[in-house]
């Protein structure tokens, strides 16, 4: 049985079905959080010693990193958004939508992460047993969002629920994709400070079962 299947009924149907490519032709060179979020990502991937072969998934002109890792392949959909990341040193055009394989190799990165995109992914457990498969045993994947989003590109299962079921909602992606550790679910900015929250949900792949 499809994993996606499980779900309610339209949970990973949006408003607007047209293609992705089409949305994200117009250049969009600007933040989709505040400032305190922003460093609340930056200050998580520096916790979680993200500083080797890196994949930014869903990506675009800034990846929050407060110093770049020795290697940062980018993977979004608008090329002059991907060409303007001063950290990247590799830039992937692809959409997830249509082929939530990646095209990189077995054990290919020791991290990767998704930054406030993980809402708009229609296959999301197909592309989570693909991170899988390209990250080395014991690697992170990392996935931060906020309460911010474009509403007729979200999946309507995000859209229905609040932001507390919404980090279950991706622990939950984990969980059914198989091959990882309990995944973490924190929030990442202070309670009560007011501005964007920045929630984070993430887990490291276990090594591939023995025959």
């Amino acid at each position: 049985m499809d994993p996606h299947d499980t779900f309610p009924a339209g949970f990973f149907r949006r408003t607007d079905e047209s293609p992705d490519d089409q949305f994200y032709v117009p250049d969009r060179l600007l933040t989709h959080i505040d400032a305190g979020a922003i460093a609340a990502v930056g200050a998580l991937y520096d916790e979680l010693g993200l500083r080797g072969s890196v994949l930014d998934i869903m990506s675009s002109w800034i990846s929050h990193f407060t110093s770049p890792p020795a290697e940062l392949v980018v993977l979004g959909m608008n090329a002059h958004e991907l060409a303007s990341n001063p950290m990247a040193t590799e830039r992937v055009v692809h959409d997830l939508n249509v082929s939530p394989t990646l095209p990189f190799g077995d054990a290919r990165f020791d991290a990767v992460t998704c930054c406030v995109s993980v809402d708009y992914l229609v296959r999301p457990i197909d592309v989570f047993t693909e991170v899988r498969r390209v990250l080395r045993p014991g690697g992170v994947f990392v996935t931060t969002f906020s309460n911010r989003c474009f509403p007729t590109k979200a999946i309507h299962g995000w859209l229905a629920n609040d932001e507390k079921a919404r980090t279950r909602i991706v622990a939950e992606y984990f969980r059914r994709s198989q091959g990882w550790a309990e995944p973490t679910v924190q929030l990442r900015t202070p309670a009560g400070r007011g501005g964007d929250p920045l929630y984070a949900v993430w887990a490291r792949s276990l090594p591939a079962a023995q025959p």
